[in-house]
């Protein structure tokens, strides 16, 4: 247990005068310090994204390294915050994030999950093409045993073209299905001797469900939308609705809206974890920082403009536009709290110019493309233009991140807490999942942060807290005065 000072401000506006005040609550913070055996079921666990999960961990559990064109290669958990990142303790002094508190490893992973499709993953990874072939050669022994289960597979939800994936989906209701889910997750919690599971979803990107009252409001009005094979009921819902019901965390890794406002209600009814919404990776993740810094700095950005392509099965499915339009709106909210910050740059109600474009071009694979233009107002009527491109493997870049949501969510749950002697406890919507998450989820009437440093910010202070350290304030004063003769 650690005891720190947890200090904030209140402001009040009297009479067109801001008028604030320094607050300081005695926090009180305990975590449970064993760490569970973890499960990890993966909706889409044949997929892109799932068969690199698996095979990442594969690779780093057994010390394969494999030959490539510019030679030998190790196995590492680059890309990872938790894993591949310091955490500062003292000026000169950098310690591993991972270190700060007791975490899960991926290495002591156990992980299954669903897909459409019954490629055993040593195939799928094949089909992929993300890996080296050196090191898939190697992986397929240990993954040719591992076959997805059958998953839930609604085609309006998904574009047409992922029909002909779609050779291992379950029949029955829609509460016959979500029954079979819970099930699986009950039979790999007790096959595996597992303390808990989280579910994380990495499958398709489904189009945005109609939110209808009566429907998609309450989690009885959810769950009755279910009993009666309501046709707005998405094929993510009915998995996050199962694994709350189970008890087990659930993320949403893609940018649908799974997270309606009735799973949140049944979640908080079960006192059960869930995050979301969509992996932030390369391109999303360059724009919130670098948004951040022209705002920070007193510059006007005016137009944000994004074009994506590639060449993988998410491309393929994102080539139709409703689930296309489920991505743009995840990737366009990304400045929001930046430019409501700055009402000496922007007046309220303006925004800058923000367009995204994606395009499915099969050649380039998982290999994605992004190019960006930064147009920003400067002094004098004076203009700015910062072209950007990124080419990332898109995989790569995702696996690491789904980590760290499995990693941070997990110690989340064994941390209580207590402010001004009263308990408290995390709301069922894990808003500190936000660095790693495009559209991120926050309590209701929560504010949403995008801005990169003040999200990874929050983590740290956390975590420093929960040991008894005071927040990193990088004010650094006592390098900048000294003692007057």
């Amino acid at each position: 247990m650690s005891t720190v000072g947890y200090q904030t401000t209140e402001a009040v506006v009297k009479d067109g005068v801001t008028h604030v005040s320094p607050v300081t609550r005695q926090l009180e913070i305990t975590t449970q310090r064993q760490v569970p055996k973890t499960g990890i079921m993966i909706v889409g666990l044949g997929g892109n994204n799932g068969t690199t999960f698996v095979a990442g961990i594969t690779a780093n559990r057994e010390g394969i390294s494999w030959k490539t064109a510019k030679g030998v290669r190790t196995p590492n958990y680059y890309g990872s915050l938790t894993l591949s990142s310091t955490s500062r303790l003292a000026e000169g002094y950098y310690v591993p994030f991972h270190s700060l508190l007791p975490m899960i490893h991926p290495n002591n992973f156990v992980v299954g999950g669903w897909d459409i499709s019954n490629l055993n993953l040593a195939d799928a990874m094949t089909r992929a093409e993300v890996l080296d072939f050196d090191l898939q050669r190697q992986l397929i022994p240990y993954m040719r045993g591992i076959v997805p289960l059958p998953s839930i597979y609604i085609p309006d939800f998904i574009a047409a073209n992922q029909g002909e994936r779609a050779n291992n989906v379950l029949r029955g209701t829609l509460r016959q299905q979500m029954e079979v889910i819970r099930g699986n997750i009950r039979d790999f919690k007790a096959q595996n001797n597992l303390d808990k599971v989280i579910v994380l979803w990495s499958a398709n990107t489904e189009r945005f469900c109609d939110l209808q009252a009566g429907v998609h409001d309450t989690a009885d009005n959810l769950l009755r939308a279910i009993d009666a094979q309501h046709t707005e009921v998405s094929p993510s819902t009915i998995f996050a609705c199962a694994a709350i019901l189970e008890g087990s965390t659930f993320i949403n890794g893609s940018p649908q809206n799974t997270l309606v406002p009735g799973v949140v209600e049944l979640a908080l009814r079960h006192k059960v974890t869930v995050g979301g919404d969509d992996f932030k990776t390369g391109q999303t993740k360059f724009k919130s920082a670098i948004v951040e810094f022209l705002v920070g700095s007193g510059i006007k950005p005016v137009a944000i403009t994004s074009y994506n392509h590639l060449g993988n099965n998410d491309g393929r499915n994102l080539s139709s536009y409703k689930q296309f339009r489920s991505k743009e709106i995840s990737k366009s909210n990304v400045v929001d709290d930046m430019v409501n910050s700055n009402r000496i740059l922007y007046r309220e109600g303006e925004h800058p110019d923000h367009t995204v474009v994606i395009k499915y071009v099969p050649y380039v694979g998982d290999s994605k493309r992004a190019l960006d233009e930064y147009i920003s107002e400067i002094f004098l009527g004076g203009l700015n233009t910062i072209s950007v491109h990124n080419t990332c493997e898109d995989s790569l870049l995702a696996v690491p991140i789904m980590y760290d949501l499995v990693i941070l969510a997990e110690v989340a749950q064994r941390m209580s807490f207590k402010v001004d002697g009263q308990e408290q406890e995390w709301h069922s919507v894990l808003s500190l999942l936000s660095f790693l998450l495009k559209a991120p989820m926050v309590p209701e009437g929560t504010p949403v942060v995008n801005a990169l440093n003040k999200q990874r910010a929050a983590i740290e202070n956390l975590f420093r807290a929960a040991v008894g350290l005071p927040p990193e304030s990088n004010m650094l004063l006592e390098y900048k005065i000294h003692s007057a003769k």
